[in-house]
């Protein structure tokens, strides 16, 4: 074995323990805001993974769409819609957790299975080198247009749906049932500093400031 060979798969085993460690935290951490940047962790891990494999563009790529955009756009989400609300007890949740937990140790052992039962075609294909990226580009354009163009669209609807989320319109009543909703959201009436005073004591309200005659 030589030198280069062992650094590779120290390489791989360092970035491998970074993705599985990242995931894990990003699933089970209770704070919205770590597990938003363990993802971030875990896309360039996949990215250092992508190095590897001498696939610089798709690790150019993983950086600046997943990391550079759709993480970026999650922490936005986060930041900006994200407010401490006390949840209720959720019924069966340990059967839930139980049931959850099974499912994801049946996936990991298929994956094993498949791993280590599969002969893998060693050594692989040769690297392409510098046409990597024109062959990329023809694929993107051609055999992979729909899935690309489909991948900008949702993309897309993800931003519009943290906007959607980020408002913070609130009414007294529901538009469509126009029962009245609950007052603790809707923020607390404030006077305007200009006001005329004969219609501020008309509607019972004391003026703020004075008019100068």
């Amino acid at each position: 074995m030589t030198l280069a060979s062992t650094i590779q798969q120290l390489c791989f085993l360092v970035l491998a323990a970074v993705v599985v460690v990242g995931a894990l935290g990003v699933v089970l951490l209770p704070n919205i805001v770590y597990s938003a940047f363990l993802l971030g962790g875990v896309f360039l891990g996949v990215a250092g993974l992508y190095l590897l494999l001498n696939a610089s563009f798709v690790a150019a790529a993983q950086i600046l769409v997943y990391v550079g955009a759709v993480n970026v756009l999650i922490l936005f989400a986060i930041m900006l819609v994200n407010k401490k609300e006390n949840l209720a007890a959720i019924p069966g949740l340990l059967l839930r957790r139980l049931l959850s937990g099974g499912v994801c140790a049946g996936l990991f052992v298929l994956l094993l299975r498949v791993a280590f039962t599969t002969h893998w075609a060693l050594p692989g294909p040769l690297p392409v080198g510098e046409e990597a990226t024109i062959r990329i580009g023809e694929h993107l354009f051609s055999d992979y247009l729909l899935p690309f163009e489909l991948a900008s669209v949702l993309l897309l609807m993800a931003m519009i749906g943290a906007i959607v989320l980020a408002r913070r319109d609130v009414y007294s009543s529901d538009v469509i049932t126009g029962e009245p909703v609950d007052q603790g959201l809707i923020e607390k009436t404030r006077t305007p500093l200009l006001i005329d005073p004969s219609a501020a004591t008309a509607a019972g309200a004391q003026p703020l400031l004075e008019t100068t005659p």
